[in-house]
């Protein structure tokens, strides 16, 4: 396939999650190649419902392990009720604002814009909303809603680094493994099944409804 994103220029990063454990699912792998690739990458990772301890821990030790290697990692997590994210979206955009201020990215991730869960929505929206001249890329998250899509842009991943962001996945968020989508047979069956759509082995996929070449 062919590639019109150079994902070697990125040099500043800027993860965005409406809850632990969004951005390690929808593009996980995405952000250990891209640390392979640029290893001073300065990542940038806000997340935003984590007022709950246990999970607020969770995120930071994954954040942790996911970001290994890259040149410097600012983890921000924020306290917003899970769940009721529109109804608290004044507060919420004063963080998009001074993340704004602060960092200037060269790559965005976030959540894709269909999504059903409203948190997910919400932190999208923002994203366009605020960022107006750096690439977004907009990660997918598998769940029981059934809202997957058509994505138009593939990060091809290898089988190995599959296996190890899902055994991470597992391994850190404990909380999250009596959910019956959150196993390994499901989480690597999702990554097979983007790679059958790239002509790759595995991959991770996302929506780029803009870019500038």
């Amino acid at each position: 396939m062919i590639s019109l994103f150079d994902m070697q220029r990125v040099d500043r990063l800027l993860c965005l999650g409406a809850h632990p454990d969004d951005i390690e699912l929808g593009a996980g792998g995405t952000l250990m190649r891209l640390i392979g690739q640029n290893p001073g990458l300065q990542i940038r990772w806000i997340v935003f419902c984590g007022a709950d301890p246990v999970r607020a821990e969770e995120a930071r030790s994954a954040a942790a392990i996911f970001t290994a290697g890259a040149g410097g990692v600012d983890i921000e997590l924020h306290g917003f009720r899970d769940a009721f994210l529109p109804w608290q979206g004044d507060q919420v955009k004063q963080v998009f604002e001074a993340a704004k201020k602060s960092f200037t990215p060269d790559l965005i991730l976030t959540h894709q814009a269909d999504d059903r869960h409203q948190d997910h929505r919400l932190i999208s929206q923002l994203t366009w909303n605020t960022w107006r001249d750096q690439p977004i890329l907009e990660y997918e998250i598998l769940k029981w809603e059934g809202d997957l899509g058509r994505p138009n842009l593939y990060v091809a991943l290898d089988e190995q680094l599959c296996r190890r962001k899902v055994q991470q996945l597992l391994d850190t968020y404990a909380t999250q493994r009596s959910r019956h989508w959150f196993s390994e047979d499901a989480l690597l069956a999702l990554l097979r099944l983007r790679g059958v759509e790239c002509n790759a082995r595995h991959a991770e996929a996302f929506y780029a409804r803009k870019l500038r070449w």
